[in-house]
């Protein structure tokens, strides 16, 4: 087929009249089709000759056009309260013109530690006490989450000093969270500290690891008082201040994707209790993924969860089951 060369369509540029029949227009990537253009033909696939283009056979009718409103029509919503703006998201709203979107402002987390035994990572560690873990790894976990952190460090066992940091971080931050302190030792002041300045709702679950969480609040500002254990403060940020946290910065809420492995364990477990499991995946001898627990399960184990893949969550109604059973298994990828 040989068609004439009328006229030429820049990137930008609106052809000046419709394509005659028997036509052809020279169009660049990106410009308007002209009125009446129905098909667009690769260059390389064609060859120019005296004024005309050579087309070959087997061309499509309609090859190569984009049409305004096949991605987004009009009263489409393309982006709804909650979302969280990735990349594409972004580039979704400026792809139709939107210059600005409203968002919500990162949460402020004021973060402690409490404990006369607790030292920082790098300071003298006198015998009976210990690095804080904690603070560290909760302040990664809020930073993954987008938030403002202020690090106000190890307080001493004291309820005065504890009461009163408690009651400025109040006053300019959106979420107040401890380690330690929430338990019932003697020198466990933080419950007390926040039962004093406001109302704690619940302490302590019928869950393992992370039985001594607590949650309250000081005026407006809520309070979560995670554990002691470095495992169980993992544990219980992942499956209870994580969703609270997104909550408090507009997110919406949609339960982390669990799958079912098969569990290469027995388990015995004490009824109305929730528990979580430190595994690894593996592969069965018939290629499916077996969950392997991990051999030592203490509160204190930090290594369990580095070297774990995810968790296994036990049921309350659930007290036992052979090796070989079906069970969920929570990556911590969607949780981490």
């Amino acid at each position: 087929t040989r068609l004439a060369l009328s006229g030429r369509v820049a990137a930008g540029d609106m052809a000046e009249r419709p394509v005659g029949p028997g036509e052809a227009i020279r169009i660049f990537t990106g410009a308007a089709m002209p009125a009446d253009g129905d098909t667009v033909l690769m260059q390389e696939d064609c060859r120019e000759e005296d004024g005309h283009v050579i087309i070959p056979p087997g061309i499509k009718q309609g090859a190569n056009r984009r049409f305004a409103g096949e991605d987004i029509a009009d009263g489409d919503v393309i982006l709804r309260s909650g979302t969280k703006l990735r990349p594409q998201e972004i580039g979704l709203a400026a792809s139709i013109g939107i210059e600005t979107l409203p968002v919500y402002k990162p949460v402020r987390v004021a973060l402690f530690s409490t404990g006369d035994e607790v030292r920082d990572a790098g300071d003298e560690l006198p015998p009976g006490c210990i690095y804080d873990a904690n603070r560290y790894s909760v302040a990664a976990a809020l930073d993954r989450l987008g938030c403002i952190v202020d690090d106000l460090g190890i307080l001493p066992d004291s309820y005065d000093v504890i009461r009163d940091t408690l009651s400025a971080a109040a006053d300019d931050h959106d979420l107040i969270m401890t380690s330690g302190g929430v338990s019932t030792g003697e020198e466990d002041h933080v419950r007390a500290a926040v039962d004093a300045l406001g109302k704690m709702h619940f302490w302590r679950l019928a869950i393992r690891p992370g039985r001594p969480l607590a949650l309250g609040q000081i005026g407006n500002v809520p309070f979560i008082g995670l554990p002691g254990n470095p495992v169980a403060v993992l544990v219980t940020f992942m499956r209870f201040a994580r969703p609270a946290i997104l909550r408090l910065g507009g997110s919406r809420l949609t339960e982390p994707a669990m799958y079912r492995v098969r569990a290469g364990f027995p388990v015995k477990k004490k009824l109305g209790r929730r528990e979580w499991l430190r595994v690894r995946l593996d592969r069965d001898a018939d290629g499916a993924p077996v969950a392997r627990k991990f051999p030592r399960d203490g509160a204190g184990i930090l290594t369990s969860m580095v070297e774990s893949d995810g968790l296994v969550e036990l049921p309350e109604e659930l007290t036992s089951f052979e090796a070989g059973t079906m069970v969920d298994f929570l990556p911590f990828s969607e949780i981490g």
